[in-house]
Parts: C-alpha cells; structure tokens; sequence
C-alpha cells in the first residue's frame, strides 16, 4: 500500500487556518478544537498499518506566522504483514518564520516480526519554532521486537542542527546492550527548538536515580535547541522522565 498524508497552516488575521488537510489509504485527518491561535489535527488509523511492504508518508506545512499542533489518536503498531519486506513510514516537517509546529504522535510500537524503516525530515526557517516528541517500544507485551530503523534529520536555515540514526532488533548491532537501551522496552525524546533559547541556554543534566527504572538526559545542541532523551521499562516511567526533563528545561 501507498498512501500521504498532506496538512498545511496559514495564518488568516489572529487564526491559524487548515487550507489543507488531505489524507487516504490508514491515514483519516481530523480537525480538532483549536487552542488560541494554534490549529490543531489529529491523525486517525482507519487500518493496520504500516505493514511489510507499505509506503506511507505524511508532510505537514506551517507557513508564514502560522502555529500548528498534530498528534495520532492512537499507537502506531508495526507489523509483519503478508510480506518480510521492509515498510517504510516517512514524515517530512516545514515550519516558516515565526511559525510553530508542535509534532506530539502516540508511541510507535515494534512488534515481534516487522521490519519498519522510519524517518522524520524538518525544515526549519531561522525564526520558526518546534517542539517534537518521539517515543518506541520494543515489542508487545511478552514478546521481542522487530527490525526498526529510525532517522531524524533537521536543517534549519537550511544548515544541518540533528542528524540521529538508531536501529533496533534482529541484526541491529549491539541494540540490546548497555550502549543503548541496557534492557530497557521504551525510548523516548522530546526536541526543542526556540530561538529564545539563544538568551537562555539550558545546561546539560542527568535525571533518575535508578537505572532499573529509566534515566533521562538533557543536551543542549548546537543552536537554539534542547534534546531530551529517555530510557524506561515501560511507556508509563518513560512519561514520567519525559515530562519531569521538560518542565526543567
């Protein structure tokens, strides 16, 4: 299956407006109550997906002064499929001067058999603001997980600020050891970028005092962003560690 999503903000007088909401295939786009001046859309699954062999991408826009939130109204479930090909599920992310976009999905879970590629691409203008959240768990309950292959890439001004690449399950080199997720289920992130953070520069900090139930660091990148990273037993401890390094920040 091949199916995009496309979502596009503008800003229309003291509103952000949604010219642009279109969808087919797993993805149903809604619209949801906006808060202020920021539009809001939730991204509903209406099928399994992806599945071994799908090709599924969503690009959303802010334009111009525009502020916009997108979040899932559910998990995403890798899975097999009638396939052992890869899928592939790619998101590509603009934000113009002084707009924002705020990327919140639900947890993208790697179930035991599928082989997933993932990758998230921003564009950035210099004066445009993000707050992305990410979060993976490795398998079902009770069960290994999948191949996932996962990038992030943002540019702003179009000058490079993150490149991450991570791959996790069978044949990803040393993913279950201590140099990456040391037994842990949930991995998650939460990145920031503000040109205010320019005048504020946050300090690099280590959060959890025991390594059994999750750790959360805190890295000022090299710009006006924050990432915050975090490994957990399960997606509950792993929202608490998120959010405690957030409200520090």
């Amino acid at each position: 299956m091949r199916a995009t999503a496309r979502i596009r903000a503008t800003r229309a007088g003291n509103t952000t407006v949604l010219p642009t909401l279109a969808s087919d295939g797993p993805f149903d786009l809604r619209r949801a109550r906006p808060h202020g001046d920021q539009a809001r859309v939730c991204i509903l699954g209406v099928m399994s997906a992806p599945l071994g062999g799908d090709r599924l991408r969503i690009e959303a826009t802010a334009e111009e002064g525009a502020h916009l939130h997108i979040t899932t109204a559910a998990a995403t479930i890798a899975l097999r499929g009638p396939t052992t090909a890869h899928a592939t599920y790619d998101v590509h992310l603009a934000v113009a001067e002084h707009a924002s976009l705020h990327w919140l999905p639900q947890p993208l879970i790697s179930a035991a058999r599928s082989n997933l590629r993932q990758s998230c691409t921003i564009d950035l203008a210099p004066t445009a603001r993000l707050l992305l959240r990410e979060q993976i768990v490795l398998g079902r309950a009770g069960e290994p997980p999948g191949r996932l292959d996962t990038r992030l890439t943002v540019h702003r001004d179009g000058r490079p600020l993150l490149d991450q690449h991570a791959m996790y399950g069978p044949g990803a080199p040393g993913w279950d050891g201590p140099a990456i997720v040391a037994g842990h289920r949930a991995i998650g992130q939460t990145l920031i970028i503000d040109p205010a953070l320019d005048r504020h520069p946050p300090q690099a900090r280590l959060f959890g005092d025991d390594p059994a139930t999750g750790q959360v660091v805190l890295t000022p990148l090299a710009g006006p962003a924050v990432l915050v990273t975090a490994l957990a037993p399960d997606t509950l401890h792993l929202d608490r560690l998120l959010e405690a390094a957030y409200a520090i920040q």
